[in-house]
């Protein structure tokens, strides 16, 4: 059965409606899809980022409802993605500068051989029981995201790998052998997709009780009242809106333009931030010439806000 997750707001004049999704099938015909699919967004206005590869289809889009819901039916419509779901949260501007629809060898990049989510996947749990899991104190639960993300938010009690991309995990776990000290692993990431990857992993690494968190963060933070939930902090996500908090509320983070790491007020009010050049997380690690050309940058990206544009690079 098809799953939409809908926030319950409904769309007014300047808000764009974003889905995130992401399907596992066996698709070898994806190089073939990849011209329509960028065609109908461009003529449907919509904006983001879509994944093709041989094991199906991951990404985030933005654009008018309309436009949204024409491209998720034309998807549904292959038979490869029937049952597609998706989770829908709203921008109060466009969050993504263009449209692209890219070919990749993995729609989530962990670089292990031979892990078939269709195959073999942990047990899906619901927001609703997901406190109770984690709370259970014969339970360990694994952040598998990196640490710009858990950074700005984190489920209490979890245990943060502070790795710098996915393809760290694998090796993470295999030097972690404290993991096997209690029964139960859940897991969980943004959406839900590289716990499918990471529990089909963990399994085959001969772990037997692993679960993950159905639809991710964005899921529960719909889902879950703030007055019950375990979450603390917000949720980085892959767009200009940077996080999302309760409700997928958008958050109060800006991005850094020089390293991409998510900002709070106070490491704005930091000597070490200018922006568009430096922040507290990368000042320190560039050098004069990095700062003028970034400088230079930004001067563009003002002057094209003074004419009305957008910058490219902003």
């Amino acid at each position: 059965m098809t799953q939409t997750t809908v926030f319950p707001q409904a769309e007014v004049s300047g808000r764009f409606l974003v889905a995130a999704l992401y399907h596992f099938a066996s698709f070898p015909r994806f190089q073939s899809v990849r011209e329509p699919l960028q065609t109908l967004c461009d003529e449907q206005g919509v904006k983001g980022t879509l994944l093709l590869a041989h094991e199906g289809i991951n990404g985030t889009i933005a654009g008018p409802e309309a436009g949204i819901r024409a491209v998720l039916a034309w998807l549904r419509a292959q038979p490869e993605f029937a049952g597609l779901e998706h989770k829908e949260s709203w921008a109060s501007k466009m969050p993504f500068l263009r449209m692209k629809v890219r070919l990749k060898k993995e729609i989530v990049t962990m670089g292990v051989e031979n892990i078939d989510p269709n195959h073999i996947v942990g047990t899906y749990v619901a927001p609703q029981d997901w406190n109770a899991l984690i709370s259970d104190p014969e339970t360990i639960v694994i952040d598998t995201r990196n640490d710009y993300e858990t950074a700005i938010g984190i489920f209490k009690g979890a245990v943060d790998p502070n790795t710098k991309t996915f393809r760290e995990f694998p090796d993470w776990v295999r030097n972690n052998t404290g993991l096997h000290n209690k029964p139960k692993i859940a897991m969980y990431c943004t959406g839900g997709i590289r716990c499918e990857k990471a529990t089909a992993f963990m399994k085959e690494q001969g772990f037997d009780e692993v679960y993950h968190l159905k639809g991710g963060i964005l899921k529960y933070l719909e889902e879950v009242p703030p007055e019950e939930s375990l979450w603390e902090g917000a949720c980085f996500v892959f767009d200009e809106r940077v996080s999302v908090t309760h409700g997928l509320e958008e958050g109060e983070h800006r991005l850094c333009h020089a390293c991409r790491y998510p900002l709070t007020a106070e490491d704005t009010t930091s000597p070490k931030y200018e922006a568009g050049v430096s922040c507290p997380h990368c000042h320190d690690s560039r050098t004069d010439e990095d700062r003028l050309r970034y400088r230079q940058r930004q001067h563009q990206i003002a002057l094209a806000k003074k004419r009305g544009q957008r910058h490219i690079g902003s």
